[in-house]
This record gives structure tokens, sequence and C-alpha cells, in this order.
């Protein structure tokens, strides 16, 4: 009984090891980034955090840029004005519309899917990120669509 738990506790110790240098050395790595207009209307979240080789952007919009104004015209302006808003925090990263790994889509009407699909695939002239998509009520300013995405940097 004590050789199996000498055994047990001899394994474990350096995976606990290992988690704890992990966190500690991931802690370090985790930089926050919020825009100038987060921080004038006290929004209480980041626009992206980046945690070692992954960049997370928060759910974007079809806002026209620098503003909190809604573009006008329904879901295909929404979507361009949101996937150009995203190609813009990603290029403040030194990161492309390639290296999104993964996105989640939100969309005000489910009805509005293939729409939002025709101009989506206009991004990714490359590769598709691997991605969720489902409709929900109650966007932010009334947006017809909200996509937030995962970025990965490259070694």
């Amino acid at each position: 009984m004590k050789l199996t738990n000498f055994r047990l506790t001899t394994c474990l110790f350096p995976v606990l090891i290992s988690l704890f240098v992990s966190q500690q050395t991931f802690g370090e790595q985790i930089e926050y980034f919020s825009s100038q207009r987060n921080i004038d209307n006290n929004y209480p979240f980041s626009n992206a955090v980046r945690v070692g080789d992954l960049l997370f952007l928060s759910g974007e919009i079809g806002t026209l840029p620098n503003s909190s104004k809604l573009i006008e015209g329904g879901i295909k302006n929404e979507t361009k004005q949101t996937m150009d808003n995203i190609k813009s925090s990603l290029a403040r990263h030194n990161l492309s519309m390639n290296d999104l790994v993964k996105c989640t889509v939100m969309l005000a009407d489910i009805k509005e899917w293939a729409t939002f699909n025709k101009v989506y695939k206009e991004y990714f002239p490359k590769h598709f990120p691997a991605r969720s998509a489902f409709a929900t009520n109650g966007l932010a300013l009334n947006a017809r669509v909200e996509v937030e995405c995962i970025g990965a940097f490259s070694n």
C-alpha cells in the first residue's frame, strides 16, 4: 500500500510541478489591449487579449471605424464591416485573416446565415478557420451579426 502511494506521488509530482511552472510562464505572457473607444466608454472588456501565441479578439459588430455607430444596410453591409473590423484588429497585432484558427458567429436571424457566409468566404483566400455559428437575440446596438475570433502567431 505504501509503495503504491509512493509511486503515485512520484509519478504525479513532475506533472504538478510542470503545471505550476506552465502557469507561472503563461501568466507572464498575458497582455490586454483596449481601444481608446473602449476606455472612453468604460466598456467592461478588452478588445483583444494575447496569451502566449494566441490572440483572442472580443466580438466585433459592424460599427464604423472609431465609432459606436452601426453601419446601415442590413446583414450584407454589417458582415462586410464586421469582417473589415476584424481584419483591422488583426493588423494592429501583425496578424492577417490567414492567422485565424477559430471564429464564433452570432446571428440575430439564422435565416441570414447564407448571406453572411457569402460575404464571410471572401475574407479567406487560403483556408477557413474552425467555426461555430448560432442564432441569438439582443446583440449590441441591435446588430445583425457579431463575430469573435482566435488568431495564432507563427513562430
